[in-house]
């Protein structure tokens, strides 16, 4: 799979990374309530800690590929774009909770965020 991100551009490599490695450590922070709800906390600890490896073999490429091009500002504030894009159809789909106009307002707040750590000044 990375073989083949490498003929992408580094923007669309890095969003592509972050976006898989976000899919890992949503189920591994969230996952548990749902199918470990019943089990003792450190079952769901370790459940949770051997998903979030798989993010952080995605996450750490995602971070240097990126980095050639972006500030580390900037990529955090992409995790934050790309966490909320992965997070929201998770807890509508996948948890069940109901789709609040605050997910809206904080996807506001990180395009602001967005335009202010990529403008340039």
């Amino acid at each position: 799979m990375l073989h083949t991100l490498q003929s992408l551009p580094v923007p669309l490599q890095t969003v592509l990374l972050l976006a898989a490695s976000n899919v890992f450590m949503t189920f591994a922070w969230y996952g548990h309530l749902r199918n470990l709800a019943t089990a003792p906390w450190y079952m769901a600890a370790l459940a949770s800690w051997g998903i979030a490896l798989f993010e952080y073999l995605l996450q750490v490429p995602a971070n240097r590929i990126g980095h050639a091009q972006f500030s580390v500002g900037q990529l955090k504030i992409m995790q934050e774009v790309v966490t909320l894009a992965v997070f929201v159809p998770f807890a509508v789909f996948y948890m069940n909770e109901p789709l609040k106009w605050d997910y809206l307002w904080a996807g506001l707040c990180l395009v602001g965020a967005v335009y202010f750590i990529f403008r340039g000044g």
